[in-house]
């Protein structure tokens, strides 16, 4: 099901990422949840377009997300 805000997000989601990387995550899923309608595990690869979303603009440092740029 698509999430209308970032609040609607699965706890893990909103519990581990900035509010723009819920953005993003929220953006992925809802385009690929769309995309996907006529698939079986539609959920399951929204979830992972998702996150391979916020992977290209965050990366994991610890036990906090930070943004790519940061590094560059």
């Amino acid at each position: 099901m698509p999430y209308r805000t970032n609040a609607d997000l699965p706890a893990p989601v909103r519990g581990h990422l900035p509010p723009h990387a819920q953005d993003i995550y929220r953006e992925a899923f809802n385009h690929a949840y769309a995309a996907h309608a006529r698939e079986k595990a539609q959920e399951t690869i929204a979830h992972r377009i998702a996150w391979a979303a916020v992977k290209r603009s965050y990366v994991r440092m610890s036990d906090r997300w930070v943004p790519r740029t940061a590094f560059g």
